[in-house]
């Protein structure tokens, strides 16, 4: 009873029950108002994300995850781009474009995201109304609250009234052309569009092997569309040719419709014939892949040819002269071999070449002892290189040989001239033979000569003894048939070299520079 009279008395206050509505509808106020924000004292998941711009954002926004509301849009706030997002993801005239950070508040449930979850504004209703759209990646790693998702993962979309604006007067009126002509085209032709849609089955199912072989790299399909290009400048010059040709062609297929009843037989008679074509294919294909790999090889030769082409034709442009003349060569030379044919044919020629051969066999000795002394010891050739100094002497009008121009010594019992001269000619013992004078001052003469010896010895080892050793001072004869004289006036037999040392003197110095020490080493 006395419960029951409490209550009573409670209810009965107007003061307290009317403290208490004022309470709850505070406090259902409060709720409503913060009902965007989540609801007080409630644990969430705080995240930032750094967007492209605001999107047309409002703090309350929803945030979905896999279509399911998971938070709201608590703050959006002003910021800038860093360097690195700037230099990857801005124009280079706008360096200092400001983004959007929005403070997203996410149930625990989601909580961890990974580190390369991705970010997308999204239009929750025509009347501009968003939602902020998340896509988790594969990341082991997550953001932890208060982390920021950067910029590069987030996606700003194109604007309903953005795309409006693109389109002006003008493309505004030519839409509405073509939705009148799509209307015009497709009106009453329900049956023939299902017809189509009906046969796009089959036509899709032998479309994907042929799409298949198109996106295949080694068609090389890339490649179609930049030779299209190229083929179309080549072209271009000759326009107007093409052109005529299609005027012409279409006189030409204007013929053919006048006889459908032949074009019909050709058409009947192309399917096997293309058959055909199609099986020789087959054995064609082996001269196909052997050409394909002649013309790879033939590239280099192309590209010289190019090169050289201009060459080529200078030359051809100077030879087509000379081959006009060339019949005049030919005329000549036929007459060249009709007189060696009439040479081969006489008897006498024959009688020659046998006298040549006996003259070859002849000579074979001679060439055989004369070879060592030009092949081994190239004594020929130091007698050419001397004698320009031996015919430099100057004489009036030109000059003459040395030999000549000699006199000997009229004072001198035993000169160069005498005749009746009984010793070699040379100087008295102990003279200076370059500097020794009779007592009148004129120059005494001397003898400094060798006989010429073998080129080569017995094994045709190089023995070239000619001007090897120089000449010795003081007689060199075995028997002394002339000994050393100290008359000036007589003289002889102190610098005279009738011979050289015996012994192999080896090769010249050019024998030593080619290597030559042996007859054998002749090429």
């Amino acid at each position: 009873m006395s419960r029951r009279r409490a209550t009573s008395a409670l209810v009965a206050s107007p003061v307290l029950v009317g403290a208490v509505t004022v309470l709850v509808a505070m406090i259902s106020v409060f709720l409503a108002y913060n009902a965007n924000n989540g609801l007080p004292f409630v644990p969430t998941y705080d995240v930032k994300a750094e967007l492209p711009g605001g999107s047309n954002l409002v703090v309350g926004n929803e945030v979905r995850l896999g279509g399911f509301r998971v938070g709201v849009v608590e703050k959006i706030l002003p910021g800038k781009a860093s360097a690195g997002e700037r230099a990857r993801n801005v124009a280079a005239d706008d360096r200092q474009k400001a983004i959007a950070v929005v403070v997203l508040k996410l149930d625990k449930q989601i909580e961890e995201l990974p580190v390369d979850t991705r970010l997308q504004i999204r239009p929750r209703s025509a009347l501009g109304l968003k939602y902020v759209s998340l896509t988790p990646g594969r990341s082991r790693e997550t953001f932890t609250a208060g982390d920021t998702i950067p910029l590069k993962q987030s996606l700003k979309p194109t604007e309903l009234d953005d795309f409006f604006n693109i389109q002006n007067d003008e493309f505004r009126t030519n839409l509405r052309t073509v939705y009148d002509g799509y209307g015009t085209a497709l009106a009453g032709r329900g049956q023939g569009i299902n017809e189509v849609i009906r046969t796009l089955n089959p036509f899709l199912s032998h479309l994907q092997p042929v799409m298949t072989a198109l996106s295949d790299p080694d068609t090389e399909l890339r490649n179609l569309f930049k030779e299209a290009g190229r083929t179309s400048a080549q072209i271009a010059p000759v326009a107007n040719t093409y052109a005529q040709l299609f005027v012409n062609m279409g006189t030409t297929f204007e013929a053919l419709s006048r006889h459908p009843d032949r074009l019909q037989g050709f058409i009947e008679r192309l399917r096997p014939t293309l058959d055909v074509g199609i099986d020789s294919f087959r054995v064609q294909r082996p001269f196909l892949r052997d050409t394909a790999r002649l013309s790879k090889a033939l590239r280099p030769v192309a590209v010289e040819i190019e090169r050289s082409l201009p060459l080529v034709a200078d030359a051809f442009e100077v030879g087509t002269p000379v081959q006009a003349k060339a019949p005049i060569l030919y005329r000549n030379t036929r007459n060249v071999f009709s007189a060696l044919d009439d040479l081969a044919s006489n008897p006498n020629t024959l009688l020659g070449l046998s006298s040549l051969k006996r003259t070859l066999e002849v000579a074979t000795p001679l060439v055989q002892h004369v070879s060592p002394f030009q092949s081994v010891c190239n004594y020929w050739n130091y007698y050419w290189s001397a004698i320009s100094e031996h015919v430099s002497e100057n004489v009036a009008g030109g000059t003459g040989q040395r030999s000549i121009s000699k006199s000997g010594n009229s004072t001198q019992d035993n000169r160069v001239n005498s005749t009746e001269a009984d010793r070699p000619v040379d100087v008295p013992v102990g003279v200076d033979p370059k500097t020794a004078t009779d007592p009148q001052g004129a120059a005494l003469q001397a003898l400094h000569g060798g006989a010429y010896v073998n080129a080569i010895d017995s094994q045709g080892n190089a023995d070239c003894e000619i001007g090897q050793r120089g000449y010795a001072t003081g007689p060199f004869v075995p028997d002394g048939r002339y000994k050393p004289s100290t008359n000036a006036a007589e003289g002889g037999g102190s610098h005279t070299v009738l011979g050289l040392p015996t012994g192999n003197s080896g090769p010249t110095y050019k024998g030593i520079e080619l290597g030559i020490d042996n007859l054998e080493d002749v090429p």
